[in-house]
């Protein structure tokens, strides 16, 4: 009789926790599903950055693009990893995280190798094509669109004005609002008043 009543105590127990388990499942799935679909869309032509969440612009930042003899690469990637206080690695030379890094203080890693979007020691060149490739923003620009994305998230690199990119930026004719307005003497910029 003993046997029975153990053989049904872990029955019992197994299906607690089986059924635990689908809970758990169908409450992560729906979290899931909950979550925001952001995409990250640049124009070069424009040198502009924009944030959408569910297809709509959040945000909208001046950036720095590559110059013409190292081009911004143009297509779809993925945001692969974020990291603060970066060291910036070049061929000969490697510079830790500090004032003199060119990367500013936060990277956030592109699914093209050794592209990404980061701040810069150069606060002048937002708003010119002027970087090695890699997207440059303001420091305080940088910091809010980083705490904002995740890996996974979507970014769309456009070298061409099209349809789209002048629903998100505007024409020549039509400014967009920015998020900043001016970029301050230590990269930082001022929200927009």
């Amino acid at each position: 009789m003993r046997q029975t009543e153990a053989n049904s105590n872990v029955a019992m127990q197994v299906r607690l926790f089986l059924a635990v388990m689908i809970l758990a499942a169908a409450r992560l799935s729906a979290q899931e599903q909950a979550q925001v679909q952001r995409q990250i869309m640049v124009s070069l032509e424009d040198r502009k950055l924009a944030l959408l969440e569910d297809g709509v612009v959040t945000r909208v930042f001046p950036v720095a693009v590559g110059k013409e003899s190292s081009p911004s690469p143009s297509g779809s990637f993925k945001v692969v990893n974020r990291v603060s206080n970066p060291t910036y690695y070049h061929p000969g030379k490697v510079i830790p995280a500090g004032a003199s890094n060119p990367l500013g203080n936060r990277w956030i890693g592109l699914s093209q190798k050794g592209y990404g979007i980061h701040g810069t020691n150069e606060p002048k060149s937002i708003g010119k094509a002027a970087s090695h490739g890699c997207i440059r923003m303001a420091r305080k620009d940088l910091e809010q669109l980083f705490e904002i994305v995740r890996p996974g998230d979507a970014v769309e690199i456009r070298a061409e004005r099209d349809e789209e990119t002048a629903q998100i930026f505007g024409t020549a004719s039509e400014p967009v609002v920015m998020a900043t307005a001016t970029t301050e003497g230590d990269g930082s910029s001022a929200a927009a008043r």
